[in-house]
């Protein structure tokens, strides 16, 4: 999937980040916030569905500290990017 990043540039989601847990990358800055700006959600709005500060969703999509799997499983799903959690790397 691609979209365009902070700078204008496409950014694609890397088909490893789009996987079951046990060979998932975790997704680099760009990345989350692509499918953010895919799933129309805030950082905020990722924070009250989650149930996490919204300090940490910044912190995320700065690459200042990795999102979680699970988190993750939720924004890609919004994003319609599928159930991720059920798929095996193609």
């Amino acid at each position: 999937m691609e979209t365009k990043g902070s700078y204008g540039e496409q950014v694609s989601i890397r088909p490893e980040c789009l996987c079951a847990r046990k060979d998932w990358a975790e997704p680099n800055a760009d990345e989350v916030r692509a499918a953010l700006k895919m799933a129309n959600w805030s950082g905020e709005e990722l924070s009250r569905r989650i149930g996490v500060d919204s300090r940490t969703v910044r912190r995320w999509t700065l690459g200042e500290k990795p999102i979680n799997y699970a988190s993750w499983c939720v924004l890609c799903a919004q994003a319609g990017l599928g159930q991720i959690w059920m798929f095996s790397p193609l």
